[in-house]
Protein backbone atom coordinates (compact mmCIF):
# COMPACT_ATOMS: atom_id res chain seq x y z
CA UNK A 1 0.00 0.00 0.00
CA UNK A 2 2.59 2.70 1.06
CA UNK A 3 4.58 1.24 -2.20
CA UNK A 4 1.20 2.12 -4.34
CA UNK A 5 0.83 5.75 -3.06
CA UNK A 6 4.86 7.01 -3.21
CA UNK A 7 4.19 5.99 -6.91
CA UNK A 8 1.21 7.57 -6.96
CA UNK A 9 2.42 11.01 -5.71
CA UNK A 10 5.68 10.53 -7.58
CA UNK A 11 5.71 12.98 -11.17
CA UNK A 12 6.57 10.78 -14.14
CA UNK A 13 9.34 11.97 -16.02
CA UNK A 14 9.05 13.89 -18.46
CA UNK A 15 10.67 14.28 -22.21
CA UNK A 16 12.58 17.48 -23.60
CA UNK A 17 11.17 18.30 -26.59
CA UNK A 18 14.36 19.06 -28.40
CA UNK A 19 16.35 16.22 -27.33
CA UNK A 20 14.19 13.67 -26.66
CA UNK A 21 15.55 12.74 -23.49
CA UNK A 22 13.70 11.81 -20.30
CA UNK A 23 14.36 14.97 -17.86
CA UNK A 24 13.50 14.77 -14.29
CA UNK A 25 9.96 16.88 -12.99
CA UNK A 26 10.45 19.77 -11.32
CA UNK A 27 8.93 19.48 -7.87
CA UNK A 28 6.30 22.32 -6.82
CA UNK A 29 6.43 23.33 -2.97
CA UNK A 30 3.57 21.89 -1.20
CA UNK A 31 2.26 25.61 -0.01
CA UNK A 32 2.60 26.26 -3.69
CA UNK A 33 0.33 24.00 -5.13
CA UNK A 34 -1.72 23.83 -2.70
CA UNK A 35 -2.38 27.69 -2.69
CA UNK A 36 -3.01 27.69 -6.35
CA UNK A 37 -5.60 24.79 -5.30
CA UNK A 38 -7.38 26.54 -3.07
CA UNK A 39 -7.77 30.31 -4.65
CA UNK A 40 -9.47 30.94 -7.68
CA UNK A 41 -7.16 32.28 -11.01
CA UNK A 42 -9.04 35.78 -9.99
CA UNK A 43 -8.21 35.81 -6.71
CA UNK A 44 -4.09 34.64 -6.91
CA UNK A 45 -4.20 37.36 -9.73
CA UNK A 46 -5.40 40.18 -7.35
CA UNK A 47 -2.74 39.30 -4.40
CA UNK A 48 0.22 39.68 -7.55
CA UNK A 49 -0.80 42.59 -8.47
CA UNK A 50 -1.32 43.99 -4.82
CA UNK A 51 2.42 43.47 -4.65
CA UNK A 52 3.33 44.61 -8.36
CA UNK A 53 5.59 48.09 -8.56
CA UNK A 54 5.11 47.98 -12.31
CA UNK A 55 2.00 46.77 -14.60
CA UNK A 56 2.31 43.00 -15.24
CA UNK A 57 1.98 41.86 -18.21
CA UNK A 58 -0.68 38.83 -19.27
CA UNK A 59 2.06 36.35 -19.76
CA UNK A 60 3.98 37.27 -16.06
CA UNK A 61 0.54 36.84 -14.54
CA UNK A 62 -0.18 33.42 -16.36
CA UNK A 63 3.60 32.03 -15.89
CA UNK A 64 3.01 33.11 -12.00
CA UNK A 65 -0.54 31.20 -11.67
CA UNK A 66 0.27 28.46 -14.33
CA UNK A 67 -2.49 28.98 -16.36
CA UNK A 68 -3.00 29.46 -19.53
CA UNK A 69 -3.04 33.35 -21.07
CA UNK A 70 -6.62 33.04 -22.22
CA UNK A 71 -7.73 32.21 -19.07
CA UNK A 72 -5.13 34.71 -17.40
CA UNK A 73 -7.25 37.37 -19.78
CA UNK A 74 -10.75 35.85 -18.90
CA UNK A 75 -9.97 35.93 -15.53
CA UNK A 76 -8.56 40.07 -15.89
CA UNK A 77 -12.44 40.71 -17.71
CA UNK A 78 -13.78 39.19 -15.16
CA UNK A 79 -12.15 41.05 -12.21
CA UNK A 80 -12.42 44.44 -14.52
CA UNK A 81 -16.29 44.21 -14.58
CA UNK A 82 -16.55 43.48 -10.93
CA UNK A 83 -14.77 46.13 -9.86
CA UNK A 84 -16.68 48.27 -12.41
CA UNK A 85 -20.10 47.08 -10.69
CA UNK A 86 -21.13 45.09 -13.84
CA UNK A 87 -21.38 42.31 -12.74
CA UNK A 88 -24.77 41.13 -10.98
CA UNK A 89 -25.19 42.70 -7.56
CA UNK A 90 -21.96 44.35 -7.13
CA UNK A 91 -21.42 48.12 -6.84
CA UNK A 92 -18.41 49.97 -8.17
CA UNK A 93 -15.21 49.95 -6.59
CA UNK A 94 -13.15 52.60 -5.21
CA UNK A 95 -10.35 51.59 -7.55
CA UNK A 96 -10.01 49.49 -10.68
CA UNK A 97 -7.61 47.92 -12.84
CA UNK A 98 -6.14 49.60 -15.83
CA UNK A 99 -4.23 47.99 -18.77
CA UNK A 100 -0.88 50.21 -18.96
CA UNK A 101 2.18 49.58 -20.89
CA UNK A 102 1.31 46.12 -21.99
CA UNK A 103 0.54 45.37 -18.28
CA UNK A 104 -2.32 45.07 -15.78
CA UNK A 105 -2.29 47.72 -12.22
CA UNK A 106 -4.49 48.88 -9.89
CA UNK A 107 -5.30 52.50 -9.70
CA UNK A 108 -7.39 54.08 -7.57
CA UNK A 109 -10.66 55.98 -9.53
CA UNK A 110 -9.91 59.51 -10.66
CA UNK A 111 -13.37 60.73 -9.28
CA UNK A 112 -11.91 60.11 -5.81
CA UNK A 113 -8.62 61.70 -6.48
CA UNK A 114 -9.94 64.73 -4.23
CA UNK A 115 -10.50 61.94 -0.73
CA UNK A 116 -7.17 60.68 -1.82
CA UNK A 117 -5.28 63.60 -1.90
CA UNK A 118 -6.74 65.33 0.94
CA UNK A 119 -6.05 62.35 3.57
CA UNK A 120 -2.13 62.23 2.21
CA UNK A 121 -1.84 65.68 2.87
CA UNK A 122 -2.95 65.41 6.52
CA UNK A 123 -1.18 62.62 6.91
CA UNK A 124 2.16 63.82 5.45
CA UNK A 125 4.20 66.27 7.35
CA UNK A 126 4.34 69.75 6.07
CA UNK A 127 8.45 69.59 5.71
CA UNK A 128 9.97 67.61 3.58
CA UNK A 129 13.07 65.60 4.64
CA UNK A 130 16.25 65.88 3.10
CA UNK A 131 15.91 62.36 0.84
CA UNK A 132 12.70 63.96 -0.14
CA UNK A 133 14.35 66.94 -1.56
CA UNK A 134 17.10 65.17 -3.19
CA UNK A 135 14.80 63.07 -4.76
CA UNK A 136 12.70 66.06 -6.04
CA UNK A 137 16.09 67.90 -7.05
CA UNK A 138 17.09 64.57 -9.39
CA UNK A 139 13.30 64.58 -10.89
CA UNK A 140 13.54 68.46 -11.52
CA UNK A 141 16.33 68.08 -13.60
CA UNK A 142 16.14 64.32 -15.34
CA UNK A 143 12.36 64.54 -15.94
CA UNK A 144 10.86 62.51 -17.38
CA UNK A 145 12.24 59.66 -14.97
CA UNK A 146 11.38 56.57 -13.59
CA UNK A 147 11.72 55.22 -9.95
CA UNK A 148 15.08 52.60 -11.53
CA UNK A 149 17.16 55.72 -12.79
CA UNK A 150 16.79 57.83 -9.74
CA UNK A 151 17.61 55.05 -7.52
CA UNK A 152 20.64 55.26 -9.27
CA UNK A 153 21.55 58.30 -9.03
CA UNK A 154 20.56 58.89 -5.24
CA UNK A 155 22.34 55.21 -5.25
CA UNK A 156 19.12 54.36 -2.22
CA UNK A 157 15.99 52.64 -2.85
CA UNK A 158 13.49 55.76 -3.64
CA UNK A 159 10.00 53.59 -3.37
CA UNK A 160 8.59 55.42 -0.23
CA UNK A 161 10.10 59.12 -1.11
CA UNK A 162 8.67 59.10 -4.58
CA UNK A 163 5.06 57.84 -3.35
CA UNK A 164 5.15 60.93 -0.55
CA UNK A 165 6.31 63.33 -3.33
CA UNK A 166 3.25 62.24 -5.18
CA UNK A 167 0.89 61.86 -2.39
CA UNK A 168 1.96 66.02 -2.07
CA UNK A 169 1.27 66.81 -5.42
CA UNK A 170 4.97 67.33 -6.36
CA UNK A 171 5.19 65.04 -9.05
CA UNK A 172 3.30 62.67 -11.20
CA UNK A 173 3.30 60.08 -13.50
CA UNK A 174 3.86 61.84 -16.59
CA UNK A 175 4.38 58.62 -19.00
CA UNK A 176 5.79 54.49 -18.87
CA UNK A 177 9.41 53.51 -20.90
CA UNK A 178 9.04 52.18 -24.16
CA UNK A 179 11.25 49.38 -22.95
CA UNK A 180 10.57 48.22 -19.76
CA UNK A 181 6.83 49.87 -19.22
CA UNK A 182 8.76 51.37 -16.16
CA UNK A 183 6.10 54.63 -15.31
CA UNK A 184 8.39 57.82 -15.96
CA UNK A 185 7.58 60.46 -13.09
CA UNK A 186 7.89 64.46 -13.64
CA UNK A 187 7.21 67.47 -11.29
CA UNK A 188 3.87 68.60 -11.65
CA UNK A 189 2.47 72.70 -11.47
CA UNK A 190 2.49 72.37 -7.51
CA UNK A 191 6.19 72.45 -7.33
CA UNK A 192 6.67 75.96 -9.31
CA UNK A 193 4.11 77.55 -7.22
CA UNK A 194 5.96 76.14 -3.97
CA UNK A 195 9.34 77.69 -6.03
CA UNK A 196 7.96 80.52 -6.82
CA UNK A 197 8.95 80.51 -10.24
CA UNK A 198 6.80 80.41 -13.88
CA UNK A 199 8.96 77.54 -15.14
CA UNK A 200 11.65 74.85 -14.97
CA UNK A 201 13.16 76.87 -17.34
CA UNK A 202 14.06 79.34 -14.40
CA UNK A 203 16.05 76.42 -12.51
CA UNK A 204 19.66 77.18 -11.88
CA UNK A 205 22.18 74.91 -13.78
CA UNK A 206 23.09 72.15 -12.12
CA UNK A 207 26.58 72.22 -13.31
CA UNK A 208 28.02 74.44 -11.38
CA UNK A 209 26.86 72.69 -7.90
CA UNK A 210 28.68 69.65 -8.62
CA UNK A 211 32.26 68.62 -8.10
CA UNK A 212 32.21 66.99 -10.98
CA UNK A 213 30.05 68.65 -13.56
CA UNK A 214 29.42 65.21 -15.66
CA UNK A 215 28.75 63.56 -12.67
CA UNK A 216 25.08 62.10 -12.18
CA UNK A 217 23.08 64.51 -14.81
CA UNK A 218 25.52 64.32 -17.56
CA UNK A 219 25.92 67.91 -17.21
CA UNK A 220 22.40 69.24 -18.96
CA UNK A 221 20.26 71.21 -16.85
CA UNK A 222 16.93 68.93 -17.23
Amino acid sequence: MTDAITAEATPEPTTEPMTGQATEPTAIDPELARARETHTVEQQIEALLLVADEPVSAVGLATAVDRPVREVRRAVETLVADYDGDGPGTARRGFELREVAGGYRFYVRSSLDPVVADFVQQQSPARLSQAALETLAVIAYRQPISRGAIASVRAVNVDSVVRTLVGRGLIAEVGHDAETGAILYGTDDALLGHLGIASLDELPPIAPMLDDPTDGFDGEQF
